[in-house]
């Protein structure tokens, strides 16, 4: 502590990311990262924007981006937003959006970020209990609040609601603003998207860090409505008016355009899932049903922490959660098939 701090900055509980550690022949199997580089044109594409003129600021409204993003979508520019990764998409939604009265909803088992988030914008937010299964009951939501921000899939989970679900949802909160957040839906969900002309109170988020490989760019993007939308410009304009470089924009807009690469990669890691998920069955393993590119999944005859230390020693990272209810899960990433067979050989010496 110090006497210069503000007096915010001592009750904070900052978000502590993945580890990204230097250990040679590692398997890195902890943060969701994609296990294929971005395609060709993505290179190609961030390359000439590098070696273009970088003494000029970027495109601040990002117009390009955002027209590409919304051709994919079927919205207009102007019901899209884009900043520096999800997360600070997610921050200035939890700054313009989310802080009313009433007090906003979440899972209790949930991204993390969100409590960071409430406490740092001094958000009055209840935490929402996940049933006996780890899924998401949206009877819980039947209640009084301000707003209501959810993953799906959820993580560290997995686990997906039907659009159908998330429609009844959103119809029933007609005066809160509800976020879906969908860092994982190219792995299996169905994107509320499809749902924004409809609803004038649904926000949709999205990365490029999973599905796109874009981890190291930092891109992320909401859809909603222009009034939604507005109020993020807002927020941004009175923080940063230039969250994305030139690099950022145009490897964004061209992983949009190859479409092959995304449809590939997107299925190879789908179907890696489904084998790591029986490899692990068959070890003894309990697996939630997954829809993300991760699965989680704990031993009856082992600590989750015990795991996880010994698959460290054999360069294998995962992540654990050492909270309640989840302490004894790993949350692990779906790897190349290579990757996936060194932690299963991990697990064969472990176990």
């Amino acid at each position: 502590m110090s006497k210069y701090w503000s007096p915010i900055v001592s009750t904070l509980k900052p978000y502590v990311p993945g580890e990204q550690p230097r250990i040679a022949n590692l398997v890195k199997l902890n943060t969701n990262e994609s296990p294929y580089g971005p395609s060709d044109k993505v290179l190609g594409a961030v390359t000439a924007a590098a070696n273009a003129d970088l003494r000029l600021y970027p495109d601040p409204l990002a117009l390009r981006l955002r027209e590409t993003i919304a051709a994919r979508h079927g919205v207009t520019a102007g019901e899209v937003f884009v900043g520096n990764g999800s997360d600070e998409v997610l921050a200035h939604i939890f700054a313009g959006l989310l802080k009313h009265d009433a007090p906003l909803l979440y899972p209790d088992i949930s991204y993390s970020f969100y409590a960071t988030y409430a406490r740092l914008f001094a958000i009055d937010a209840v935490e929402v209990p996940l049933d006996g299964q780890f899924n998401i009951d949206l009877a819980d939501y039947d209640r009084p609040c301000g707003a209501i921000i959810l993953p799906n899939p959820n993580a560290p989970t997995g686990i997906g609601l039907p659009l159908a679900e998330i429609e009844r949802l959103v119809a029933a909160h007609p005066d809160q603003p509800v976020v879906i957040d969908e860092a994982y839906i190219d792995f299996g969900g169905q994107s509320a998207i499809a749902l924004v002309p409809k609803y004038e109170n649904l926000l949709v988020v999205q990365t490029f860090s999973k599905s796109r490989a874009l981890a190291g760019l930092r891109v992320g993007f909401a859809i909603g409505q222009r009034p939604l939308i507005e109020a993020l410009e807002r927020v941004k304009d009175s923080f940063n008016s230039y969250p994305l470089g030139r690099p950022a924009q145009a490897g964004a807009i061209a992983a949009i355009e190859d479409e092959a690469w995304f449809e590939t990669t997107r299925r190879k890691i789908i179907a890696s899932r489904q084998r790591l998920t029986e490899q692990l069955t068959e070890r003894g393993f309990e697996m939630l049903p997954s829809e993300a590119n991760f699965v989680f999944a704990r031993h009856p005859g082992h600590s989750g922490e015990t795991l996880m230390q010994a698959l460290r020693e054999r360069a294998v990272l995962v992540r654990h959660f050492a909270k309640p209810r989840i302490a004894d899960f790993l949350r692990i990433t779906i790897g190349t098939d290579a990757e996936c067979a060194r932690l299963i050989e991990a697990l064969d010496e472990i176990l």
